[in-house]
């Protein structure tokens, strides 16, 4: 039952939401409100607890140099992945995709709420609210990503929801210490984890079993007793198929088996 397989549904997902806020920029102005540079923020994954340590702490490149990391910076990581009953469907239908040989099947997707964290890092409030205003407009409050999950779902949907957004500024400490300033925001993306795909065969052979049927029908195939109808075919272009056609198959003739 448990064989190994691997959309990366979770990792696609992952790549998508990072790639909504990898190119945000900030631009520093002087005294007089002209713009001296342009500054794209930097985007990394991982919790915010690991970025506060990393702001706290001064990393050293020599024996005598110390630095501490730049700012603004932008952090992202999953918060949360929970099932969505309220998007359940019928676990037995099948989704397919024709192919030259057969057909590509899966069973239908498991609905999942992926909860993210997202966490701008700044020292100034101007620098804050223009990374804010840089996303708050794109939701309304959600925005939605198209995803390639595989062969069969090959354009997926996926709604981000913005659900809040908080600021913290860190006044600990006294006047020589570093401040910054922390903007969380809270996303949910309704998504999907898909079961492994399967092929199977095209059907070259179809025998059905008819009981009880009406009178008219016994008449108009000359038998009073119930039938069996079997109906076969082969691949379209071989040789000695009599019948008829139907997309890149040759059904033959359908024979009646009192």
């Amino acid at each position: 039952m448990f064989t190994q397989y691997y959309n990366e549904s979770i990792r696609k997902l992952v790549i998508a939401f990072g790639s909504l806020f990898n190119n945000i920029k900030i631009a520093k102005k002087d005294s007089g409100g002209s713009v001296l540079e342009n500054i794209r923020v930097p985007l990394a994954y991982g919790p915010k607890e690991k970025f506060i340590q990393r702001i706290n702490m001064a990393s050293s490149i020599s024996d005598t140099t110390k630095v501490q990391i730049s700012l603004p910076r932008l952090g992202f990581d999953i918060t949360s992945i929970s099932y969505d009953p309220t998007r359940r469907g019928n676990k037995l239908r099948k989704r397919h995709v024709k192919l030259d040989n057969g057909l590509l099947c899966n069973y239908a997707e498991v609905p999942y709420n992926i909860s993210f964290g997202l966490y701008s890092f700044t020292r100034t409030m101007d620098e804050n609210l223009q990374i804010m205003e840089s996303i708050l407009p794109n939701f309304s409050p959600e925005f939605i990503v198209s995803l390639n999950i595989n062969d069969i779902n090959k354009k997926v949907d996926v709604p981000i929801t913005l659900n809040r957004v908080n600021t913290a500024v860190d006044y600990e400490g006294d006047f020589s210490e570093r401040r910054y300033i922390i903007s969380t925001y809270d996303f949910t993306s309704k998504s999907y984890v898909y079961n492994k795909q399967s092929s199977t065969g095209i059907i070259l052979k179809t025998t059905i079993d008819i009981f009880g049927s009406s009178e008219k029908f016994y008449a108009d195939v000359g038998s009073q007793q119930d039938l069996r109808i079997t109906a076969t075919g082969a691949y379209q272009g071989a040789s000695g198929d009599q019948g008829f056609t139907y997309g890149n198959f040759i059904y033959g003739p359908i024979t009646y088996e009192p």
